[in-house]
């Protein structure tokens, strides 16, 4: 998913989950900051690196695929993008090395989704925005996994989209700075890497940017499925997780006393479902579908919502001496948080593709200075 679900749409399902509009601001503004809180800009500024929820593409054009580099790839992407459906899966007829990998595709409705909703219980509201953007991700990006792997994430020439009644065939190309012609059905995906464990076959890269377009409706063959057709139907899908988190967001501020996987509040989206449709179905870009979602976002509020903005609270956390107090710091926490948590369920799963792990509060953790503590014993218990 982008901009438009991540922001706006989280946007409207905390104001339907009865937050206020600053709240709404608070946990729309966390679910977007998970794609763009990078090594990088942790970095910049002076931030623990291991609360990365995402990487740049220059970072994982430098990124090592040796274990230790597939490790903290797979524990970004597992954790906050491809949350895997079920740890126990199983597959007749494979290798355990591809049993480990085929565990982590990414699905809505498994115990890591509950166990991401319930972590954020009585957190902060940066922590609602992550799971926010973890439970719609599962949605998007069902069938891939956040790990680099052929064998599972690859997929083959086997691409068609319907439109209505007409089924077209998509036509993949490799260009990063040609946009997607959505009249012709031409999209860009990754370049074709034999290497089983290459970036380009990281995700869902070899569909390009179809997980992310709500309003497409597609069928192809995953690797992963013997390549075996398999029909994906974003709007349908994008409907589930809006209403999912308009649940998960009432269960956070106190509604319900139990988070219960498959529900939906339908109830609360009836009145908007016709104009939140028209939103998903209709075919246009990240641009088009913010300015929808956005001005449906201020039309059920009668509030402002203003533009992300990536530099909105750094001078906070840099200038302030309470760097757990301030916004970034809260998110800082939350995403360490559920980081630990989705890395632990892999290790103790007996699944080493996310590396070693340990559960922060098992550890007496208190806070980033304390998180860097525990990081560096984590590497050095590796090193044994």
């Amino acid at each position: 998913m982008q901009k438009d679900f991540h922001y706006y749409a989280t946007y409207c399902a905390a104001h339907l989950a009865g937050y206020t509009h600053k709240e709404c601001l608070d946990i729309c503004y966390s679910a977007q900051f998970v794609d763009w809180c990078s090594a990088t800009l942790l970095s910049k500024l002076g931030a623990p690196r291991e609360a990365a929820t995402t990487q740049l593409q220059l970072e994982l054009a430098d990124a090592r695929t040796d274990i230790i580099g597939l490790q903290t790839i797979t524990r970004i992407w597992s954790s906050f993008h491809f949350l895997p459906r079920d740890l126990k899966a199983e597959k007749s007829g494979c290798s355990k090395l591809y049993l480990r990998k085929y565990r982590l595709i990414c699905g809505p409705n498994g115990d890591l989704l509950r166990s991401t909703v319930e972590l954020a219980k009585d957190g902060s509201l940066q922590a609602a925005g992550v799971a926010m953007h973890v439970l719609a991700d599962t949605w998007a990006h069902m069938n891939f996994a956040g790990t680099p792997s052929l064998v599972i994430n690859n997929t083959n020439r086997y691409f068609y989209e319907i439109v209505g009644d007409e089924t077209r065939t998509i036509t993949f190309r490799h260009s990063r700075t040609t946009p997607d012609d959505f009249d012709k059905s031409i999209y860009t995906c990754s370049l074709y890497q034999s290497s089983e464990n290459s970036i380009m076959n990281l995700g869902h890269g070899r569909a390009g940017h179809l997980p992310d377009y709500s309003f497409i409706k597609y069928k192809y063959l995953p690797a992963w499925g013997d390549y075996e057709e398999f029909t994906k139907d974003n709007p349908s899908d994008y409907m589930k997780a809006f209403c999912q988190m308009v649940y998960a967001l009432k269960y956070l501020h106190g509604e319900y006393a139990i988070f219960q996987k498959e529900r939906y509040d339908t109830e609360a989206v009836a009145p908007w479902e016709d104009e939140i449709r028209k939103i998903l179905i209709k075919r246009q870009g990240e641009d088009g579908a913010c300015r929808d979602w956005k001005a449906l976002g201020e039309k059920m509020s009668g509030e402002e919502i203003p533009d992300f903005s990536i530099e909105t609270y750094q001078e906070e956390y840099l200038t302030s001496a309470d760097k757990d107090g301030t916004f970034i710091g809260r998110f800082i926490l939350a995403a360490l948080a559920q980081k630990s948590m989705v890395t632990n369920k892999i290790y103790r799963s007996g699944n080493r593709l996310a590396g070693l792990s340990v559960v922060m509060n098992e550890k007496g953790f208190r806070g980033i200075k304390a998180y860097i503590a525990l990081a560096r014993q984590i590497r050095k218990e590796g090193e044994k």
